[in-house]
């Protein structure tokens, strides 16, 4: 499989990064300058570069392990290279590139196309001594691509960045060995831990002691989900208990819920460690406010009535994060559907009241574009177009096509009908083609009386 990645990858950067001189305006090739800075046949100063086709990684990353920069005289042989650094990185499935003629200009202007690796999961550093603050330092300073928010976790990538930490460590009087390992994460994904090789004992059971506003067996199936079975360390742990049961008690209204101490004993019965952990669940607060901070396309009021929070009562965050999504439907029903919302909460102490404000990131507008019909007669296909709610150039609900086709079928509109599908392609200008599949047996379209259309 390997082998027959490289070789489409090489197929189609052969036919795909040529380049070809220059071309004035009258048509014929430009002449290299005779002075200082004269290009080599075949190789011309790079005016631009661009990326296309990565999430991960940002542009100037990906040209930091290219090599290749602006003004830089390059050619096939130069952008070869470049193309052979990024394979090699482990970051990339596959890598292509071109150059062509700069409008007007003795120049080129190049791309590279790439193809990340996926998944990439995010990284932490555990027991090694150091602060993650100065071991992220160290292997951004060695590889431009490193992030702690992704990496691909393929083993000749993780295999390089072990022997960099473990040099910098060495060099910090540690001999301990240290290993990348792939492990489960709270948000029922995974990710990378550098750690010490030797092998840690696991979470068996956990016990939580100073409880009262919570029963026990309800913080133990919290927890028990993302820490029985893991390789324990005190700080990995905590991380656990913020993520997996300080929201329980934040449903609670209880904000400043706190762990003040984790202690381990060999657990009895079975092999690894049985778990206690104190807590300080502190006073309930109230909700004194929920509004909008900063700008937003959608009326403060119509967003706050989508959510439903009441004022004035225990604050439940669980019913916030609720009241979230559904002003996330607001937004994506209004045309934006890449619309992020986040909150900051601002703590009375003294009266147990609580300030939450929600910020609003909205993102591009989309509005609906071309609508497609396919496996309709001509009558079925009009009748559609007629009662589909959306016209071209108007805010596009990306949850309404689907919508549609299930108000149609349940509507009993056509005989006959069979499987339904909507497609929807964003395009980058910011509009949405629709294209409704009726297939099946071909439709008819049923005897109607005074449908004023869906």
């Amino acid at each position: 499989m390997q082998r027959l990645l490289i070789i489409l990858m090489l197929a189609s950067v052969a036919g795909f990064g040529q380049a070809r001189p220059s071309v004035s305006k009258s048509g014929a090739p430009k002449k290299a300058a005779a002075a200082t800075g004269a290009t080599e046949p075949n190789k011309w100063p790079i005016i631009s570069i661009q990326v296309e086709g990565n999430h991960h990684y940002t542009r100037e990353q990906i040209l930091a392990v290219a090599g290749l920069k602006t003004g830089q005289v390059a050619g096939k042989e130069e952008f070869d290279a470049a193309r052979d650094r990024l394979v090699a990185s482990g970051f990339f499935e596959m890598v292509a590139y071109r150059f062509d003629p700069a409008p007007g200009q003795n120049g080129e202007i190049g791309s590279f196309q790439v193809t990340e690796v996926e998944p990439a999961y995010p990284v932490r550093f555990e027991a090694l001594g150091v602060s993650s603050t100065e071991l992220e330092a160290l292997l951004k300073s060695k590889d431009p691509l490193f992030s702690l928010g992704g990496l691909p976790p393929n083993k000749p990538v993780l295999d390089r960045y072990v022997v960099w930490l473990q040099e910098f460590l060495n060099t910090k009087g540690s001999t301990e060995k240290i290993a990348a390992r792939v492990q489960p994460a709270a948000s029922e994904n995974f990710e990378i831990v550098f750690r010490p090789a030797r092998n840690y004992p696991s979470v068996a059971q956990v016990t939580f002691e100073g409880n009262r506003a919570v029963p026990q067996n309800v913080l133990r199936d919290a927890i028990s989900g993302v820490a029985v079975g893991v390789p324990y360390t005190e700080s990995h742990f905590r991380e656990l208990l913020d993520t997996a049961v300080r929201p329980v008690y934040e449903a609670r209204g209880r904000l400043r819920v706190s762990f003040p101490k984790v202690r381990t004993e060999a657990a009895g019965d079975v092999e690894g460690l049985h778990v206690f952990v104190t807590v300080d669940e502190g006073e309930s607060y109230e909700l004194k406010k929920f509004e909008i901070a900063g700008p937003t396309p959608l009326r403060p009021e119509e967003l706050l009535r989508a959510a439903k929070i009441p004022i004035g009562e225990m604050v439940n965050f669980d019913r916030i994060n609720e009241g979230l999504e559904q002003m996330r439907k607001a937004l994506l029903h209004a045309g934006y559907k890449d619309a992020k919302l986040t909150t900051s909460r601002s703590l009375d102490d003294e009266n147990k009241t609580v300030d939450v404000a929600v910020h609003v990131e909205p993102g591009p507008l989309f509005l609906m574009g071309k609508l497609t019909i396919a496996g309709l007669d001509l009558d079925g296909e009009a009748e559609i177009r007629r009662i589909f709610g959306i016209k071209e150039g108007k805010p596009f609900d990306a949850d309404y096509p689907d919508m549609f086709l299930k108000s149609v079928r349940e509507q009993g509109l056509f005989d006959n009908l069979g499987d339904t599908k909507a497609g929807v392609t964003f395009t980058d200008n910011h509009t949405a083609d629709v294209t409704l599949t009726f297939g099946g047996a071909k439709p008819q379209t049923k005897q109607r009386r005074g449908h004023g259309g869906f």
